[in-house]
């Protein structure tokens, strides 16, 4: 006997948006904080022996980030995400194929504050990029730092994230066979700073990191802009020789994150919270951009694919911004 469910009603689905939505930021904002309590706390009750056990793993298993990850995909795939998604909501745009046989280097614009749509569209299947570019596995690059937490890693890793450094980079790109696709945030933390509604600001003049990378392995380029991304969260005003500025400026040298002072709507009311706003997103991913390997390319050589990127992305923008409500007169700036 088949078994149907009444579908959901609209005011019960929303409540189950929300819930999802508060859970991706306070979990990724207090989580790690929490495992590591929980790891520590651990050793001094009856449940120590999880806490042994777990260090005895960790340490067989602290390669495991930098080559390819782990990803699960049972929790890629979970509904929580498909919640998320209709919160904003978001979508993934294609705009060209990605040949399978190759591995790419995606760049990622802009950051915004919580790169809800790197996240959404490289480290779960909620916007379907598996149906869009079958026989592709993407992979999102995420600072160091959180890989070294305890438990907290194995949840990056279900989600297909690897640390931010060039040797979890290589051993991505040079995977034999092709098919995977590392997705770098390229702005990082230090762009987070300057993320908040109407901004089209990229820090890309100078970063080129991800250039030289493609070049050395030969991955074509893929260039992808965000619309939306920065609408999410407003930001207390820190104008550059700020003190405010200067000091999340210092705190980014010592701990390798940025803290942006930001704000949007809460739970039960629409003036002020943590949650982002519900504002869509479009996650436009351009054609990729020709590359030719060369092991040790010169600075002309990094400088001149440079500029074709940043052409590549400035045309991807202008092509697509009027069907995003950006208003005509806008451009990208690069810093």
């Amino acid at each position: 006997m088949k078994v149907e469910f009444a579908p959901l009603s609209i005011p019960l689905k929303r409540r189950l948006q929300t819930a999802s939505v508060v859970q991706w930021v306070f979990s990724f904002l207090g989580l790690a904080q929490c495992c590591i309590v929980l790891f520590i706390g651990l050793f001094f009750t009856r449940l120590w022996l999880v806490s042994v056990l777990y260090a005895t793993w960790w340490l067989l298993d602290w390669d495991k980030p930098s080559k390819g990850g782990r990803r699960i995909h049972c929790i890629r795939n979970s509904v929580i995400w498909r919640y998320m998604r209709d919160y904003f909501p978001a979508t993934l745009v294609k705009t060209a194929e990605l040949d399978p046989s190759k591995n790419y280097v995606v760049g990622f614009h802009p950051h915004g504050v919580l790169v809800a749509g790197a996240f959404l569209n490289f480290c779960t299947e909620a916007t379907g990029f598996l149906q869009l570019f079958p026989g592709m596995t993407p992979h999102m690059m995420m600072l160091t730092l959180w890989f070294r937490v305890p438990f907290f890693r194995d949840i990056l890793l279900s989600g297909g994230l690897v640390p931010s450094d060039k040797d979890s980079a290589s051993y991505v790109l040079r995977r034999r066979g092709g098919g995977n696709v590392l997705a770098i945030a390229v702005g990082g933390a230090q762009e987070a700073l300057d993320a908040r509604p109407g901004a089209f600001t990229l820090l890309l003049k100078n970063r080129k990191g991800f250039i030289r990378l493609a070049i050395e392995h030969g991955a074509p380029l893929v260039p992808v802009f965000s619309f939306g991304e920065n609408e999410l969260f407003d930001q207390v005003d820190n104008p550059k020789g700020s003190w405010l500025r200067r000091t999340q400026h210092r705190l980014q040298q010592i701990m390798g994150i940025s803290l942006p002072l930001f704000h949007a709507r809460g739970v039960f009311q629409y003036s002020f919270g943590l949650l982002p706003y519900r504002r869509p997103i479009f996650t436009v991913v351009g054609k990729p951009i020709k590359v030719e390997k060369k092991h040790n390319p010169s600075q002309e050589e990094v400088d001149r694919l440079h500029q074709t990127y940043i052409e590549e992305l400035c045309k991807l923008f202008e092509e697509h911004k009027t069907k995003y409500s950006v208003p005509e007169d806008r451009h990208l700036e690069f810093i």
